[in-house]
């Protein structure tokens, strides 16, 4: 993070100082977790559903924390602690207050990137292919939301060109025009919506609603990047002031792909089209998905003036692709661990993945997509018949899972190709973990998906050949 000056600190939040802290004090970062401080941080008390970051602030000081941020009614409450404390209304305003402050002061361009499913993977090959030609900072991690954003502004560098961020959204009416007045981005970039987090928002015309809300924050002289093939995200464009950029495959769009030949695990080629200029490419990212990726990333380089040949160059690593990852596993099979997070959109184009694969079993181990609301059964037997299909080993982990099992066992497949469906409850963890390491054999290539609550990385970790096992998740930080 770049350090943070006391009277900046002061400045940007509006907050006060209690206790004695010189002047010239520079923070090295602000930490929100009292087990990660490091001598020298500002550690900030966050109120979260499960802790209240208030409670920790003597670890924090112990850890060597130079100073907390806290709120004015709790250090009213405690005038015992002796550290020096800065005292804001709420410290989650405060620190947003501060990312706002700081923005206001940058000679930057600020891209942010919303949608249901593809974010991360999105802001990452398209800083990819901007660090060809410019100082680009991206958001770490899924750092998207209230509290991440401003997190990752504040980290930026000063000589940073373009600050690539993502941008969450997806609880409540309000929050991506929150994250917008933060980052004051001048392109956004939407990837699609999907029925994700359906639980908390209702409709899927909802979901649509709030990704609106980071395109209308565009200025006028701003660019808005959205999914054609899409009718939600296309609809967006009579919502903005901004220059509007499609991409896709349908041949409306002004950045579009065709001729689409998936190439297995090694990638895929496609012919690109920008304004008339058609290309040939090859990239080596996997899934039907990652064409959209693809193309997310060359219109963003396209609306800063690169070519297609040096942004072709940022598309190179496979490691942009964040959400498929190919490790070793048990006995010599093959691990593809996509295991971040799940929806239909993402399990069908997983799935696909694993359809490319020529030689061996296709085995599929299936969590639970949750935040589905009322469209949760027939979303997963949608699901289910497409592993019908496609795999020779289904496992299931969970209860909605089951019906993975059970559609794709209706599936009508030929009788040299049968299907084995193995199911395991969420507290089976170690008995799935046990199965998987006898079952599995050479030449398996194993598909591991399932939503973000069943820390299927944790399986993952287990039954990897290239590293000790790693355990019981980790407990959740403070």
């Amino acid at each position: 993070m770049n350090p943070l000056p006391l009277p900046n600190v002061l400045a940007g939040t509006g907050g006060t100082l209690r206790g004695d802290l010189p002047p010239a004090t520079t923070f090295p970062k602000i930490e929100r977790n009292s087990r990660h401080v490091v001598p020298g941080d500002l550690f900030i008390a966050i109120r979260g559903e499960r802790f209240d970051g208030h409670q920790f602030v003597p670890d924090a000081i112990a850890c060597g924390a130079a100073a907390a941020m806290v709120s004015e009614s709790w250090a009213n409450e405690h005038p015992e602690i002796e550290a020096p404390v800065i005292v804001v209304d709420e410290p989650i305003v405060a620190l947003q207050r501060l990312a706002r402050w700081r923005r206001e002061r940058m000679d930057v361009q600020v891209i942010g990137i919303t949608g249901s499913v593809g974010k991360t993977s999105a802001k990452e090959a398209i800083a990819s292919v901007l660090a060809q030609k410019f100082r680009v900072y991206k958001s770490p991690g899924n750092l998207n939301t209230e509290i991440g954003l401003p997190l990752s502004l504040l980290e930026a560098p000063d000589d940073a060109q373009i600050l690539v961020l993502e941008m969450g959204g997806a609880y409540a009416f309000g929050e991506l025009a929150l994250l917008s007045s933060i980052a004051r981005q001048r392109v956004g970039v939407v990837t699609n919506v999907c029925p994700v987090h359906l639980e908390r928002m209702g409709t899927i015309e909802a979901i649509a609603e709030t990704k609106t809300e980071l395109v209308e924050a565009l200025p006028p002289d701003g660019v808005a990047i959205l999914n054609g093939d899409d009718f939600r995200v296309r609809a967006m464009a009579r919502r903005t002031q901004a220059r509007v950029v499609t991409f896709g495959l349908d041949p409306s769009n002004e950045i579009r792909a065709d001729t689409v030949t998936t190439l297995g695990l090694k990638g895929m080629s496609f012919w690109i089209t920008i304004h008339g200029d058609r290309r040939f490419v090859r990239i080596p990212f996997v899934g039907a998905h990652a064409v959209q990726i693809a193309l997310i990333a060359m219109a963003t380089g396209h609306v800063f003036g690169m070519d297609i040949a040096e942004m072709l160059l940022g598309l190179q690593d496979p490691s942009v692709q964040v959400r498929l990852l190919f490790v070793p596993g048990p006995n010599g099979a093959q691990l593809i661990d996509d295991t971040y997070n799940a929806s239909t959109p993402s399990m069908l184009a997983s799935l696909s993945v694993l359809s490319d694969v020529q030689s061996g079993r296709r085995v599929a181990v299936l969590g639970d997509m949750r935040e589905m609301g009322d469209v949760e059964e027939e979303e997963h037997e949608l699901v289910g018949t497409r592993a019908g299909d496609v795999v020779d080993l289904l496992v299931t982990y969970g209860e909605l899972a089951r019906i993975f099992a059970r559609a794709a066992s209706e599936v009508d497949r030929p009788p040299d190709r049968p299907l084995t469906i193995v199911s395991f409850a969420e507290e089976q963890r170690q008995e799935l973990i046990d199965y998987l390491r006898s079952e599995l054999r050479a030449d398996d290539c194993v598909l591991l998906k399932g939503s973000r609550g069943l820390q299927m990385e944790d399986i993952v970790a287990a039954l990897r050949s290239d590293v000790q096992p790693a355990g019981e998740a980790a407990e959740q930080g403070h």
